[in-house]
């Protein structure tokens, strides 16, 4: 899609190439821009008319606003668009003009005269760099003038005046008109058009250096700023070179553009010219008299003039010095093939302090050298090395020379993870885990004190592109990305973080630190915000100071004091106390101790700030920090402590970090910060929101802010009361605030202060509007309207104003009206006391029931004395409570309805006699379960036993229960509550509820009776479970006996308890017995001889195994057993033996016929069946019918058909040629096979006994 304007129209291009016209305008368009992100398209016109029109993917463009921008319309417009939203126009004005299309502001930004500027000097032009931040604008004078945007400011929080998010960097004088300017792509380029000519302007870093004292600060190409702290002068040095370096010592400063050096000596007040050479090299730094310069395997030693006094020589290994740093009396060298060397420079000639070291053995895949700097001992070195890309590396290495070895301390470690081979010290780890935020930092400078070997500090950046867009966005205007460190480096302790801080908004870089003070550049045309109260002294407009944390408010102090406040913090940082305190034991001033103190809030050092506290003679600050020492968090308690010393930002970031809200909203109200105070209050600390708002508009009122105060007052809620008090000397105000606020308790207040002032007809309004009818029915009273003051108690029903009008009546000796409102306001006790004066007793009967049990006895007893309505009485006493008296007036005057009412209300809390004699008085009116309950809640349970007996009671569950004695009831024995439970079991047995009598001969102990009663039951399934859970041979044999009794044999669960109970129970030989009605079963029902045998085999063996009471009897029993199962087995053989041995088998069946106690084992039926069968198959029809023959003289005729079937005995007679008698076919008997039963055998369901 493009856009193309001729003349005052635009036109619409789409991607075929089609012309569309969409705008026309009144005049020429000088400027189209489009919005893309927001599909807007911005016109302006030579008339300076400015139109926004959405534009639609097809081309057609809506207006959607047109203004007109101020400027001259002769002067052609420059128009640019920053972040989509933002038009800043140059109109040939003294002012750039801004429009933020967002927020709809305009604000703009004009040339400072103190910069340079001149009055009347136009901006003609303007262009802007987004990598960089930075508006530049071409003015009518040659100069061109740079603003950079405010960190943060592309968000919504932008601050109040637009023009506060552009601060002024610096001016570049050129020559002639600048009519077009435009920056490059490196960023670091921009274009100028002067009309003459077009410049192509380098952006460089400034310069600047401090040594001993003196600071150099570049202020344009050719002119520099030099401080002289130790004078406190300042002075302007211009020079004729386009400087790429400078060096400053205290007698001199060295310029160097990498082809000629120039020499400036001090002279006084004043710089001259000492020495001018020329010299390649690209590095140089200055000792006393000597300046060092390098080329390639060699330092140059030089005079101020340029001679050559000495040479340094390098070899090829160690390569060609490229770093040089002078600390104290040493310089150390870097080389291109990174190797180190330190010299000795305080003799004549400089010596090798430090023979050459290989920086990339000691360091293995770091990258080239950065940076090197030496300690004023030189016995430690740090060293910055680059990354693969080029980038600073995010490390600091440290040399030790003595010990050979590197410390290297990283940015980017993690939590505790910030020094690799370094001894623990305290102060990393805090450091980490108090600003993890400078994990996406680069250490960017780096610097040893001057005279201090310990101390070394560095200047943290902010890594390129390491930070995501979202996280910068985030960033507010006042974030300071750039961060001071200092460190205690030495031998025995490692590192040791000693002061961290941001690097201040003026500031532009750190510049060296020389004890006590760090040592700044600043930004140019800034001035020093807030220096007397964070105790920062500017010194000039270029350079300025900063004391140390250790040293605020101690100025300049002496050498002594330096080095024991030095000490003292260092040996604080190690957690060695003792040598801290030695360093200052001899230390007098209160500075210093006070000093000592507020470190002791940077470390949190409660025990040191004690003492520090104790020397300051700070009597509050000691009992300020005793008191706090009830606060558990130890950073609220040094918070306490920073209070005392008048540390108020570190106080309030203590609270913070501890997340004691209400400490610090108590700080905020202290410190005169109300709004933070209430912010706190509503977000973190919402107990003490109201408490806030009521301080707050205490705090109002004394400063005379009324209105202010009564706001805050209403959100307190305290307004009822404290805003009558503060506005009770303007009256019409605190009416008119009261009318406004429509609240019924300042309603009812105004209302009694108008009664005071005895304006009664307004304060009834007010008190109608309060809804106050007590004060109303009152105020009607005071003027004798008693008819509209029972109307106001009767509609609303109001107790106290009822109270107060049945006061009235009763005074009047309105007795009924008086009672009435008594009755309204639930003071019966009045109105009883009325009826009773007044022989009101209808109404006393009633007031007495609604009323308390005391006003009930009180009524009851005016009945009784009366004596002509005791029911009404006795009514009032039973609902009194008084049951004993009600009772005796009931028994007296023979109301038996009120008797009974009263027995239903009496319970085990009531007298046991009280209980005994209603309950006589039952019986006697044949009411007896009416006096079973009461004998039983009288816990005269064998008298309600008895009753139950003579009467012959059902004994419910409910009813037995309450009979049941607990075993922690006190009033009967053990003994008497177990015979207690067999009589209440012995009465359930005779009713027939056998379950009852189980439970409760269970609860007794008794289970032999409980398994009687629950046999007598029939319940089986409870019988077996009874069974289990007693665990008794006898209980088990009877629940065995019992299920014996059953039709056991349709049932194996049965059969198998059976077993199991007689098992248990120890019960062999009616277990024996069971196993041979078992065999018995086998072969009446189902001819099943071979199981029979095995239910006799289990019997004979639990039989022998039985107790028996006479061993004669047991052995005839054992051998009428086995002589059962010899025959048994005899007919079981032939049976299995007959479809191979037929003549065998029949010849066992006929020797079996012939035994004399055969039919005890086996059934006649049986074998002689088995012998018909056997001849009829073989067509021996006379001998089967033989057999048949005595088989009907053994067995019923109805019974033949069970042994032989018809079809055979038919047979038989037809082939003997014998008469068949005709005999009624029997019911055929249960021929089933144990197939139809369970499979498993009976022998088998049980374990051997």
């Amino acid at each position: 899609t493009l856009f193309i304007c001729a003349t005052g129209s635009v036109h619409y291009v789409n991607e075929k190439g089609k012309i569309r016209q969409v705008l026309s305008m009144d005049s020429l368009v000088r400027k189209l821009l489009l919005l893309e992100e927001r599909d807007v398209l911005l016109v302006i016109t030579e008339t300076l008319q400015l139109s926004l029109h959405a534009v639609s993917p097809e081309g057609e463009a809506e207006e959607l606003m047109k203004v007109k921008l101020s400027g001259k319309t002769a002067h052609s417009a420059d128009v640019i668009l920053i972040d989509h939203s933002l038009v800043v126009t140059a109109l040939g004005e003294t002012v750039i003009r801004f429009w933020d299309l967002d927020r709809d502001e305009n604000y703009v930004l004009s040339l400072d005269m103190q910069f340079g500027f001149e009055g009347g000097e136009y901006i003609n032009c303007v262009s802007y760099c987004s990598a960089k931040g930075l508006l530049a604008a071409g003015t009518s004078k040659g100069r061109v003038a740079m603003w950079k945007k405010a960190p943060g400011s592309d968000q919504s929080t932008w601050a109040s005046e637009g023009r506060e998010k552009w601060k002024f960097q610096a001016s570049t004088e050129l020559e002639g008109n600048v009519t077009q300017i435009k920056w490059g792509s490196r960023k670091n380029l921009l274009a100028v058009n002067n009309i003459s000519s077009v410049v192509i302007l380098s952006e460089q870093a400034m310069l600047a250096h401090f040594h001993q004292q003196m600071a150099v600060v570049q202020v344009s190409p050719s002119l520099f700023n030099v401080t002289v702290f130790s004078t406190g002068t300042t002075h302007s040095l211009r020079v004729d070179m386009n400087a790429t370096g400078v060096f400053a010592t205290k007698d001199a400063v060295v310029f160097w553009n990498g082809k000629q050096v120039a020499v400036f000596e001090c002279s006084g007040d004043t710089f001259r010219s000492a020495g001018s050479f020329l010299c390649d090299s690209p590095v140089l730094c200055v000792h006393g008299e000597n300046l060092y310069t390098v080329e390639p395997y060699r330092i140059q030693v030089r005079t101020w003039q340029g001679t050559v006094k000495q040479l340094l020589v390098f070899s090829e290994a160690e390569g060609s010095p490229c770093l040089l740093d002078v600390c104290g009396n040493f310089l150390a060298v870097g080389t291109d093939l990174a190797h180190l060397k330190i010299f000795d420079l305080s003799r004549r000639e400089a010596k090798v302090h430090c023979s050459s070291r290989s920086l990339s053995k000691l360091l293995p895949g770091r990258g080239d050298v950065v940076s090197v700097k030496c300690n004023a001992q030189g016995s430690r070195v740090s060293v910055l090395v680059s990354r693969a890309d080029g980038n600073i590396d995010s490390k600091i290495c440290f040399y030790d020379v003595e010990m050979d070895q590197v410390t290297v301390f990283d940015f980017k470690a993690e939590q505790g993870g910030g020094r690799e081979n370094l001894s623990a010290g305290q102060g990393i780890g805090n450091f980490v885990v108090e600003y993890p935020e400078l994990h996406s930092h680069i250490p960017a400078c780096h610097f040893w004190d001057q005279s201090e070997p310990r101390l070394f500090v560095c200047e943290a950046i902010p890594e390129a592109g390491l930070q995501p867009p979202d996280q910068k966005k985030s960033q507010t205007e006042g974030t300071m990305d750039v961060w001071i460190i200092s460190f205690f480096s030495t031998e025995e302790h490692g590192l040791l973080l000693q002061e961290s801080f941001p690097l201040p908004s003026s500031y532009q870089v750190l510049l060296g630190i020389e004890v006590p003070h760090y040592y700044f550049a600043k930004k140019l045309g800034e001035a020093e915000k807030g220096a007397s109260e964070s105790g920062l002294g500017t010194v000039s407009q270029m350079t300025a100071r900063r004391p140390m944390r250790d040293f605020i408010g101690l100025g300049d102090c002496d050498k002594t004091t330096q080095d024991a406040m030095l000490n003292f913090s260092y040996y604080l940082t190690a957690g060695d106390m003792d040598e801290a305190f030695k360093s200052i034991k001899l230390i007098k001033s209160e500075a210093v101790w006070e000093n000592m103190a507020r470190m002791c809030v940077k470390t949190q050092r409660l025990d040191v700030a004690r003492i520090c506290l104790g020397h300051m003679g700070h009597a509050r600050g000691a009992k300020a920090l005793r008191e706090a020492e009830q606060e558990p968090e130890h950073t609220a308690r040094v918070a306490v402590l920073a209070i005392q010393l008048g540390m108020l930002e570190d106080a309030e970031q203590l609270y913070q970090a501890c997340k004691r809200y209400d400490l610090l909203n108590k700080f905020y109200q202290a410190s005169n910060q109300w709004q933070k105070a209430i912010a706190t209050a509503e977000a973190q600390d919402r107990v003490h929101l109201r408490a806030t708002h009521y301080s707050y508009a205490k705090h109002l009122e004394a400063a005379g802010q009324q209105s202010l105060a009564l706001a805050h007052y209403e959100k307190s809620d305290t307004h009822r009361f404290e805003v009558p008090r503060m506005l009770s000397e303007d009256l019409q105000a605190l009416e008119n605030y009261i009318n406004k606020t429509k609240d019924k308790s300042l309603w009812k207040w105004w209302a009694q202060y108008l009664e005071s002032q005895s304006d009664l007809e307004s304060a009834l309004k007010y008190y109608a509007l309060a809804q106050d009818y007590f004060s109303l029915v009152r105020v009607h009273c005071f003027q004798g309207n008693l008819q509209k003051a029972a109307e106001i108690a009767n509609e609303t029903g109001n107790g106290a104003a009822s109270y107060h009008l049945a006061r009235q009546y009763e005074s009047q000796e309105d007795v009924k009206q008086a009672v009435h409102f008594y009755s309204r306001a639930q003071a019966f006790n009045n109105a009883i006391r009325l009826c009773k004066a007044n022989s009101l007793d209808d109404q006393l009967m009633n007031l007495a029931l609604l009323s308390s049990p005391e006003d009930m006895i009180e009524a009851a007893c005016y009945y009784e004395e009366k004596g002509d309505q005791m029911d009404r009485a006795v009514m009032l006493y039973h609902k009194a409570g008084h049951f004993s008296k009600a009772l005796e007036l009931a028994f007296a005057t023979q109301q038996f309805g009120a008797l009974q009412l009263i027995a239903e209300d009496l319970d085990e809390k009531s007298s046991p006699a009280l209980l005994a004699r209603c309950s006589g008085f039952f019986i006697e009116h044949a009411q007896y379960e009416k006096a079973m309950e009461l004998l039983l809640t009288a816990r005269k349970y064998h008298e309600a036993l008895q009753l139950c007996l003579e009467q012959n009671l059902t004994i419910t569950e409910e009813l037995a229960e309450k009979m049941t004695v607990s075993k922690e009831c006190q009033d009967l024995s053990e003994e008497s509550r177990r015979e207690l439970l067999e009589q209440i079991a012995d009465c359930c047995m005779r009713q027939g509820n056998y379950h009852m009598a189980t439970k409760k001969y269970t609860q007794a102990g008794n289970k032999l009776k409980a398994m009687r009663a629950l046999l007598k039951s029939g319940d089986t399934e409870k019988i077996i479970f009874f069974a289990g859970v007693s665990r008794q041979r006898e209980i088990y044999i009877m629940a065995a006996n019992y299920l014996q009794s059953l039709d056991w044999r349709k049932d194996a669960k049965i059969i198998a308890n059976i077993i199991s109970f007689y098992t248990k129970g120890g019960a062999l030989d009616l277990l024996a017995g069971f196993y041979d009605a078992c065999a018995q079963v086998e072969i009446d029902e189902y001819q099943n001889y071979e199981k029979a045998h095995r239910a006799l085999t289990e019997a004979y063996k639990c039989l022998s195994k039985a107790k028996a009471r006479s061993p004669v009897e047991q052995e005839s029993k054992l051998g009428h057993l086995q002589s059962r199962m010899s025959l048994m087995k005899r007919f079981i053989h032939a049976q299995r033996v007959y479809p191979e041995d037929t003549e065998e088998a029949v010849r066992q069946c006929e020797l079996l016929l012939a035994e004399q106690d055969f039919d005890n084992a086996i059934r006649h039926g049986d074998v002689l069946g088995f012998l018909v069968q056997h001849y009829a198959q073989v067509e021996e029809f006379h001998t089967a019918h033989r057999y048949l023959e005595e088989m009907q003289k053994r067995i019923p005729a109805s019974n033949l058909s069970y042994y032989v079937s018809p079809e055979t005995m038919e047979a038989v007679h037809r082939g003997a040629a014998a008469p068949m008698s005709r005999a009624p076919a029997p019911a055929q008997a249960g021929h089933g096979s144990l197939d139809s039963r369970e499979e498993e055998e009976v022998a088998d369901e049980v374990e051997d006994p």
